[in-house]
Formats: C-alpha cells, sequence, structure tokens
C-alpha cells in the first residue's frame, strides 16, 4: 500500500487502543499514541533508503514490530513511567503490525517471520498503488477514529 493506505490502516487498528486508554483517563496518552501510530505508519518502508536492506526485508517483520516496541517502551518509561512505557511499547508494536497488515492486502505480500519461516503471506486483495483501495482504507480508517474518539470521551465522562 501507500502512504494514504498505511495512515488508514494504523487508524484502524489503533481504533480499540485508544478507547481502552481513554476509558482509564488518560486521553493525553491516548492522543500520544495515535501520533506515534499514524507518525510512524510508513517507518517499514524506510527500507527503500537504506542501501542493503531488501524492500519488505527485515523492517517488514514481527522482529522489527517487537524491537521498535522495545525501544518505544523504554523511551516511555525514561519519560514518564509505567503507562507511557506500556503505550510507547504498544503503539511502537503496532505500527509495524498496521503497515505489515497493508500489505499483506497486496499481491506482493510479506514474510512476517522470516528468516525464522520464509513463508509469504498475501491475501492479494488489490495492487498496492491502487488509489481507490489505498483511499478507502484512509476514508474507513478516519471513521473508525472518530468513532473511537466519541466511544472514549463517553466512557471518560461515566467515571
Amino acid at each position: 500500500m501507500h502512504r494514504p493506505g498505511h495512515y488508514g490502516t494504523a487508524l484502524i487498528c489503533y481504533a480499540p487502543i485508544a478507547v481502552i486508554v481513554m476509558a482509564l483517563g488518560v486521553v493525553e496518552m491516548a492522543v500520544a499514541g495515535g501520533a506515534i501510530v499514524v507518525g510512524g505508519a510508513m517507518l517499514p518502508d524506510y527500507d527503500q533508503r537504506v542501501p542493503g536492506i531488501s524492500h519488505r526485508g527485515p523492517t517488514h517483520t514481527v522482529w522489527f514490530a517487537l524491537a521498535v516496541g522495545a525501544v518505544l517502551g523504554g523511551a516511555g518509561a525514561l519519560i514518564g513511567g509505567v503507562i507511557p512505557a506500556v503505550v510507547g511499547g504498544v503503539s511502537g508494536v503496532l505500527l509495524v503490525l498496521a503497515h505489515l497488515l497493508a500489505d499483506v492486502l497486496t499481491p506482493m505480500g510479506i514474510r512476517p517471520f522470516a528468516p525464522v519461516r520464509d513463508t509469504r503471506y498475501t491475501l492479494d486483495v488489490g495492487k498496492a498503488a491502487n488509489p481507490v483501495a489505498n483511499y478507502a482504507l484512509l476514508v474507513v480508517g478516519i471513521l473508525v477514529a472518530g468513532t473511537a474518539l466519541y466511544a472514549g470521551r463517553m466512557l471518560t465522562s461515566l467515571s
């Protein structure tokens, strides 16, 4: 997928987390987590800018997701303790997994467990460059995120 599709998928994937974090009463952490997930949605594709790293290679694996989660979780712990650490860690893992989810929709697919398991996964729904698919994901992501924000606000007002 291209940038709009990845942003939309990131919004869709983060929405349930946002509701939970908002329901816990830490709205600013929910917003920060969303900014991390959407802002980092294209991180795995930076492999295209680094010589020697193949596209949809190591940055498109669950191992990379865990590494990004560990780094952001550690940063969260340094900044403010347990809640920022958890939000940072979950957001870091999720930003990569959301990217992988969008890429598995394409014919090229992904190898998320490489080098341990080299199986390629694809749902072959549409080409990465398909503007209809990319913008449809973005629109759905915006609608889902808006619904999540509304639900989170309703839950916060109950407490």
